[in-house]
């Protein structure tokens, strides 16, 4: 079988597979079912690799040794079954880009937490002197990383999507941060699929190896305590003291491990909510494994300043705090956003719905919030779900409108929180664009 490869979808984990395979000798084939950006054309040209845009030629992809699948093509649309049944392996780029590096990885996953623990794990170990990249669901791609500067270790942020298709691929250290109902229409609406496909971070690894995992999520727990590995398993976030475990004690950071045991001082942790802390226990656990001493540890969690667009504080007018969650795309992520605020809040919601729940939200709705603001193409769902809980609803298609309608609503020490539950692609390029222009709005009051 010829040396080729075909790459489905041109954004940034199908580029940096095309940059990483013409360096291993492949012959590239790029094809997108939409248009290919200029900057993405521009590095074909250069690396002299073949490209189509607004359609996919299947007989070109026949005689290939693999395809690479970008995460946001379904594995149920036509081409990737016609490429199925023709016994091609359909891997992710996260699996390509692990053939070629002999890097240590850290793999981190989750419905929720997982930007926020993968940014402070990448900023724990350059602290301490790491030879480290941070890549995957974040910043530039794994494999774009693997191509321009081999590293000794790599965080990667990693979406259920990359781990869909994944063969070989096995972190040393594997992190759980939990697993709520999210992305259910890619998954036929069964959440032991999602489960499933979360729990692949572990498939391949051994002995040496290590799953950490969130012990305050019960379904977590569970699916965790049932799977066969041969890895060591680490709780964070419960009280149960099991051989290995990370839990809160006096104010600290308790990690106990087989060998030893360190505590680290969280008194003045700056991130606020228990999230932010199961997401602490978490990086300093991979920090403790991979030896960093604890001094290192709280001195990065310290100095730590947060991830855009997770409850990113943008400004206070009149006395009236604007906080941009657009990151927040499914329910769970908004519970945590609303259980953090301390004021009456308008709450900007809305987008794709991807299958949401929102009981979970009533109690902390009829706490928390005067006002919601729709801000989407379809918003029925949303009114259905809240209507009957809540005395002022308005609905918006423009982010513009949507803030301006937030500070006719607000009072004095009020929070105006965008904070959608739903994928953006209605209104918006994606949840960035969303937040910028919350940010923009807000400035432009």
């Amino acid at each position: 079988m010829s040396k080729k490869i075909v790459i489905l979808g041109a954004g940034e984990s199908g580029c940096g597979t095309a940059i990483l395979a013409k360096k291993q000798g492949f012959q590239v084939f790029v094809s997108d079912q939409g248009s290919i950006s200029q900057f993405a054309k521009n590095i074909f040209e250069t690396l002299k690799i073949e490209w189509e845009e607004e359609t996919h030629t299947l007989s070109k992809m026949q005689d290939a040794q693999y395809i690479m699948k970008s995460p946001g093509i379904q594995a149920q649309v036509p081409l990737v079954q016609s490429l199925q049944a023709s016994n091609i392996p359909i891997i992710s780029e996260i699996e390509f880009a692990s053939k070629y590096t002999k890097a240590t990885l850290i793999g981190i996953t989750g419905s929720n937490g997982k930007t926020t623990t993968a940014m402070m794990t990448y900023k724990i170990l350059v602290d301490a002197g790491f030879d480290v990249a941070l890549a995957g669901n974040i910043g530039n791609s794994f494999a774009k990383k693997v191509a321009e500067n081999e590293r000794q270790f790599y965080v990667l942020e990693i979406s259920s999507f990359q781990l869909d298709n994944i063969v070989d691929f096995a972190p040393h250290i594997g992190v759980i941060t939990n697993i709520t109902p999210d992305h259910l229409d890619r998954y036929g609406d069964d959440f032991k699929a999602y489960l499933k496909s979360k729990l692949r971070i572990n498939e391949n690894q051994i002995q040496r190896d290590f799953l950490l995992f969130n012990g305050e999520d019960p379904q977590l727990s569970k699916a965790v305590q049932n799977i066969n590995t041969k890895a060591t398993l680490h709780e964070f976030g419960t009280l149960n003291k099991n051989i290995n475990t990370t839990c809160i004690e006096k104010d600290s950071i308790l990690i106990e491990t087989q060998k030893n045991k360190t505590m680290i001082n969280t008194m003045e942790f700056p991130l606020k909510g228990r999230h932010n802390l199961l997401n602490a226990m978490a990086a300093s656990t991979v920090a403790h494994l991979l030896d960093v001493s604890k001094e290192t540890i709280r001195e990065s969690l310290l100095n730590f300043k947060g991830a855009p667009h997770r409850l990113e504080p943008v400004l206070k007018i009149q006395n009236i705090r604007y906080i941009n969650d657009s990151k927040a795309t499914n329910v769970n992520a908004v519970y945590f956003a609303l259980e953090s605020m301390n004021a009456p809040t308008v709450w900007i919601v809305g987008g794709v719905d991807k299958g949401n729940d929102y009981e979970m939200l009533y109690p902390l709705v009829r706490e928390k919030v005067k006002a919601i603001i729709c801000l989407g193409v379809d918003n029925h769902r949303i009114i259905n779900a809240f209507q009957s809980i809540t005395d002022l609803m308005v609905e918006t298609q423009s982010m513009k409108e949507a803030v301006l309608i937030a500070k006719k609503i607000a009072e004095k020490k009020d929070n105006v929180l965008l904070s959608p539950a739903c994928a953006s692609f209605d209104l918006f390029q994606n949840y960035e664009d969303r937040g910028d222009q919350f940010k923009q709005a807000v400035r432009e009051l």
